[in-house]
């Protein structure tokens, strides 16, 4: 057997791992593993010539990988592909580049859908309206809120995320279109939404906007104050993919003029300033990018991770984690995680 390097920051390996997915992990090969920070180079470059797997953020560029002759995978446990590995290496002699991302997408989509809720329902608005002595009742208290039952919805971004929001949608009656440049029509389709090839269309329509998409290369700011504006008033925008894609000053802004309802669980610097104008704002429901962090999902990480690892260290392909991908991954704008 070989060496398994694990280097999760800002995991542990019991944060990702049971105690029989762990079992399952130590039955592949020596696991070598630093929790404290990022794995020391005199650790890596020790134990490379061995390596047949590395679980975490490791530095992997060409050099490095050049001394690692046995490596047959590398697993990303965060959410995205980022620039630490040298991909096109990988590509050449056959290394798997792993990402366990699906593992987020159940939570990520349950909260996305509590926040669309909340803010089409006014719930958190009414509570604190009643905490205040302010509160209205029935039938007034209700004057601009609407049920996301059968509304029209729009998902910008249909991967991991896209598809678990959807399953969850489904109970609702609501009409889903769908706009991701990445995918065929024929895959949407397949998978339950109505595909729509131009954004504006869809934010034409949209009752209800979740924005899903990963940052890339050719989305930054894809929906800025212009698209924004396209919504119907008193829209809901729900920002759990990454803050990468939309102008978040335009919809600060838009929220603060009514003209829009928005909750925000993913921002361009974490943490949040404690003056960002958006903690004023009471047209916003604001998350500390937490829609992730749930132990479900990180010991989902583990599992994933462990059967991919099990079917490559067999010869056998991944089917679990989402694959690198030549085409894309140079595409992918992602940066690591620096919370704890």
């Amino acid at each position: 057997m070989g060496v398994i390097l694990v280097d999760p920051q800002p995991r542990t390996l019991e944060m990702i791992c049971d105690a029989p997915t762990r079992a399952r992990l130590e039955a592949l090969g020596e696991l070598v593993v630093h929790e404290d920070g990022r794995m020391p180079d005199a650790l890596v470059e020790r134990h490379l010539p061995e390596a047949v797997a590395v679980l975490g953020q490791t530095d992997l560029g060409a050099e490095r990988l050049a001394r690692a002759p046995e490596l047959r995978a590398i697993v990303n446990i965060e959410g995205n592909l980022l620039g630490n590995v040298d991909y096109a290496a990988c590509f050449a002699r056959g290394i798997h580049v792993l990402v366990a991302s699906p593992a987020f997408a159940p939570v990520v989509a349950e909260l996305a859908l509590g926040m669309a809720i909340d803010l089409a329902r006014g719930i958190a608005a009414a509570d604190r309206a009643m905490r205040a002595g302010v509160e209205r009742y029935g039938l007034e208290a209700n004057h601009d809120a609407f049920s996301l039952a059968g509304a029209n919805v729009g998902l910008v971004g249909f991967g991991d995320l896209g598809r678990a929001l959807l399953r969850l949608l489904a109970p609702l009656g609501c009409r889903v279109r769908a706009f991701d440049p990445w995918l065929p029509d024929v895959v949407i389709r397949a998978a339950g939404a109505e595909p729509v090839g131009d954004l504006g269309a869809l934010l034409d329509a949209a009752r209800v906007v979740f924005v899903l998409a990963a940052a890339t290369a050719d989305n930054e700011r894809m929906l800025g104050r212009a698209e924004l504006e396209r919504l119907p008033a008193g829209a809901v925008v729900v920002l759990a993919g990454r803050a990468h894609v939309v102008d978040l000053d335009a919809l600060v802004a838009l929220a603060r003029a009514g003209r829009l309802r928005a909750a925000i669980d993913v921002w361009p610097q974490e943490p949040v300033p404690r003056d960002h104008p958006a903690r004023g704002v009471d047209g916003l429901l604001l998350s500390a990018h937490r829609a992730g962090a749930m132990p479900e999902a990180l010991r989902t990480i583990g599992a994933l991770a462990v059967a991919d690892l099990e079917l490559v260290l067999r010869g056998l392909p991944p089917v679990a984690c989402r694959r690198a991908e030549r085409e894309t991954v140079g595409r992918l704008r992602s940066r690591p995680v620096e919370r704890t």
